[in-house]
């Protein structure tokens, strides 16, 4: 039941973020759930201690699904750091 959780809220945060980081017309359905679920790694692993919040894992919150959106965009900005030279 968790990876079918983890799908539709990373194709969700996914798509939230390439839409936050404008780059939404260029990544389809399967690259938004891979960037929502590596996002809410990122984010539960960095900023979910930071800020008291649990992970996906732990239970859908509203805090949890701003800590996945944060991991998200900031790993749509490292991406394009790296292919643009800038975060935009």
């Amino acid at each position: 039941m968790n990876i079918i959780i983890w799908l539709i809220i990373g194709g969700v945060v996914g798509w939230l973020a390439s839409i936050v980081m404008r780059r939404d017309g260029q990544q389809g359905i399967l690259l938004n759930i891979v960037v929502g679920i590596v996002g809410a790694f990122i984010g539960g692993w960095l900023i979910g201690p930071l800020l008291g919040a649990g992970s996906i894992n732990d239970g859908i919150s509203i805090m949890s699904f701003i800590v996945s959106l944060l991991g998200a965009i900031i790993l749509l900005a490292i991406i394009n750091l790296f292919k643009r030279g800038s975060v935009r």
